[in-house]
């Protein structure tokens, strides 16, 4: 059991260690810094979380996080309005922004099916992304998920669910090798893996 020499200490590395990836000891490192700033220094920085917290929005188009309701990619008049990248996570957007390989919009769906930690289809924005396809407005839908059996089996469900609208739907060339994630991926290869992408009804043909 740690001995802390004070409560307020011990209470600031537990909500630390509560992040992803932090443990005890990293969660101390960080206090104790905070610890040696400036009090405006550690001001400006919970301020700046709290307002990250409170004001930060989703863009009611594609579901992607925004200052304003309708996000930068979507109010951008330059963009290809007749394609759509769906996509797992923010940190997926921007992931393929940086490859500088793709122009269209983007659907944020905001997690892939995983019946083993309890995420089905209506926890997702399926309903906002069949909107979108049925607007008329929309020539592809490319399904950048995860090459996971959880991505493919989103994937699977998408396309059934979007195959009526008329919209051609197409997945990102296997360049990103199975089991990866994009966010893990390298830019060079996953621009690649945008701009050969294949016709989702011929995978496994």
């Amino acid at each position: 059991m740690d001995n802390y020499p004070s409560k307020l200490l011990e209470n600031a590395v537990v909500e630390f260690a509560k992040l992803p990836g932090i443990g005890k000891k990293t969660a101390m490192r960080l206090v104790l810094h905070l610890l040696k700033c400036e009090k405006d220094e550690v001001a400006l920085f919970s301020s700046t979380l709290m307002k990250l917290r409170n004001e930060v929005m989703f863009c009611s188009v594609c579901n992607n996080i925004s200052d304003n309701e309708v996000c930068s990619v979507c109010a951008d008049s330059h963009r290809d309005r007749s394609l759509i990248c769906v996509v797992e996570s923010i940190r997926d957007v921007m992931s393929i922004e940086n490859t500088r390989q793709y122009n269209g919009l983007y659907h944020v769906l905001g997690g892939i099916i995983s019946p083993m930690n309890g995420v089905g289809p209506s926890d997702l924005k399926v309903e906002l992304l069949e909107q979108r396809a049925a607007s008329g407005s929309v020539a592809e839908i490319i399904l950048a998920l995860s090459t996971t059996m959880e991505g493919d089996t989103t994937n699977f469900y998408l396309y059934r669910k979007l195959a009526k609208y008329g919209v051609r739907i197409s997945t990102i060339a296997r360049g990103v090798s199975v089991g990866d994630e994009l966010e893990y991926t390298d830019e060079v290869t996953l621009g690649r893996s945008i701009i050969n992408r294949t016709p989702f009804e011929t995978i496994g043909s």
